[in-house]
């Protein structure tokens, strides 16, 4: 990683390399993207998926194929240069095909979350103004195909291609990767692959060769925790710079088989798992819906060498009945301080990247410190720019740059900026100098390294200190028997705010709260260390779609048990 540059001397203004300087990086197109892998690794496998009692195996040739018969359905039926098309799929193959098919055809995928109710549902839709809508009908216990029924009941006499919605006025096809069944404007599978059988290759190279980088080139949505999702529009390039960096970010070679249950609905996975993976002609391989056990099994008998897991998923990885009896020896690229790369089958130095910053917004990362940076050059914090970014601390009333190493608001700009949130203006999103503000806290040091402090509004002002909630968290979450760890601010009268860490505890594991404080002391200043430890059930955290403790509802979860607590000691 080279070194970032910034002027003027002092200032929290740093730049990383200029994008002409950095290496390994393919295609700017989604589509360039897939026909430069699956040329390049056509024999191999690309992805593997169980489906009840085999393993459905597609090699790159396949997916390439697959996603080209999606392309040329998507063609016959009017898709044209940005036509947004809904992908509403858990983690199967099929998510891949529709994904770079309809990139393929020159549209724009829209990553639906499964996670979503009805309700969540009917948002997305009206914000994503979807013309087609390609789902998976069945996920755990919901019918994607009888929720969209009842939002529209005109989906049930309509012939597809011919859906006439007032609640979706642009949607006219719907099509299901898992039932055959067609009903109403809703396709089966095979009957909606049926469309394009007449459309020439050539049309769809035509449609992909038309596309281009600073073209929209994905919509994700952002998992809500602060209000109702928010729609992300990013560029080809943004998407694709971000596909190519994670294999060098990870510094993964082409043995790379990837287990993943977390939805590419998401942009962290989408890019973390695809791009590692994809980029590096290594294997995916995919558990639609996460079950421990059987997560287990599955790295065991694919020999997988990397995972990509949210911090309850180890907790749960680590209490399956079968854990201490499956061989993950062939782990290679998994955290040795994370609870998997403690199993004792596991052997590895490997350290994750996570000294890194970024968000849906940048499409993952903005600053890192990747596997096999130099550990002079690694420092602190949360890395450097990537290559062609920019990032300044300004100060949130006066909007002035402020001094290296102060404390204020986190601004970036670089290639993988999204072209915006649906439905605001870019003047309302941007500054003056078109600069995100991204509402986080933090500060650059010397060495031209960020650091994130997590939320502004979550920045905890105690006896006139700053105390990054992140911070403590990082320390707590590694103290034995803490599952999961989350620290708030309470209003207090003397310091201003009072220090509180909510735990999940292991169970059957003993832990109080001298026990927590005390290995905290250990590693943090004595005002970071919690002034008060409290233990919760999981079902009292409440989550986003996307694992994220809602920290508003913690807080006042938080407020209430020391209330509870001081009235009964009175």
């Amino acid at each position: 990683m080279t070194a970032p540059t910034s002027d003027p001397i002092g200032v929290s203004l740093v730049h990383g390399i200029a994008l002409a300087e950095e290496a390994e990086i393919g295609a700017l197109t989604l589509g360039g993207y897939l026909r430069e892998v699956t040329s390049q690794f056509g024999p191999n496998e690309a992805a593997c998926m169980p489906c009840g009692e085999i393993m459905i195996r597609w090699s790159y040739r396949d997916l390439w194929e697959k996603s080209l018969a999606v392309a040329k359905t998507l063609l016959a039926a009017g898709v044209g240069s940005g036509t947004r098309v809904g992908v509403l799929i858990t983690n199967r193959l099929e998510f891949l095909s529709c994904v770079f098919g309809t990139a393929l055809a020159g549209g724009v995928p829209v990553t639906l979350s499964t996670f979503s109710t009805k309700t969540e549902l009917k948002l997305l839709l009206e914000a994503s103004a979807c013309s087609m809508l390609l789902i998976e009908r069945r996920v755990l216990k919901k019918d994607f195909a009888r929720m969209l029924i009842d939002l529209e009941p005109a989906i049930t006499d309509a012939a597809p291609g011919k859906l006439m919605s007032l609640a979706f006025p642009y949607l006219r096809t719907i099509a299901m990767v898992d039932d055959q069944t067609s009903v109403g404007a809703i396709n089966g599978w095979d009957a909606f692959l049926a469309h394009g059988d007449g459309v020439e290759s050539a049309l769809v190279k035509a449609a992909m060769d038309n596309v281009h980088p600073s073209d929209p080139g994905i919509l994700f949505f952002s998992s809500g925790s602060t209000g109702k999702p928010k729609g992300i529009l990013s560029s080809h390039r943004g998407v694709c710079l971000q596909l190519w960096r994670w294999r060098t970010w990870l510094q993964v070679e082409d043995d790379v088989r990837c287990w993943s249950a977390n939805g590419f609905f998401w942009s962290g996975n989408f890019a973390m798992a695809l791009g590692a993976t994809l980029s590096s002609g290594g294997a995916l391989v995919l558990q639609p819906s996460f079950q421990a056990e059987a997560a287990l099994a599955l790295m065991e008998a694919e020999r997988v060498t990397l995972l990509r897991a949210w911090p309850h998923q180890w907790a749960q990885l680590e209490a399956a009945p079968n854990w201490g009896k499956v061989n993950l020896s062939s782990l290679r690229y998994v955290d040795c301080e994370s609870p998997i790369g403690r199993h004792p089958s596991v052997s590895t130095t490997w350290h994750d990247p996570n000294q890194a910053y970024g968000n849906t917004e940048t499409f993952t990362l903005i600053t890192v410190s990747g596997v096999g940076t130099a550990e002079e050059k690694m420092g602190s914090g949360h890395g450097v720019p990537t290559a062609g970014s920019t990032v300044k601390i300004v100060d949130p009333l006066s909007d002035h740059i402020v001094p290296r190493g102060e404390r204020g608001e986190i601004a970036v700009k670089g290639p993988t900026l999204m072209l915006g949130y649906l439905g605001v203006p870019l003047d309302e999103t941007l500054d003056g100098e078109g600069y995100l503000r991204t509402g986080d806290g933090g500060f650059i040091d010397d060495l031209g390294h960020l650091h994130w402090e997590g939320r502004l509004n979550d920045i905890i002002k105690t006896g006139g200190a700053n105390v990054s909630p992140v911070e403590i968290d990082g320390v707590v979450r590694k103290c034995p028997g803490v599952k999961l760890a989350q620290t708030v601010g309470i209003p207090d009268e003397l310091l201003g705010e009072l220090v509180v860490t909510c735990i999940v505890p292991h169970d059957g594991i003993p832990l109080d709260e001298a026990a927590v404080r005390s290995f905290a002391a250990q590693t943090l200043a004595s005002y970071k260390v919690p002034r008060r430890v409290i233990f919760l059930s999981e079902e009292d955290v409440t989550l986003t779609g996307s694992a994220k403790i809602k920290a508003g509802d913690l807080r006042n979860l938080a407020s209430a048990r020391l209330a509870d607590a001081l009235e009964r000691q009175a």
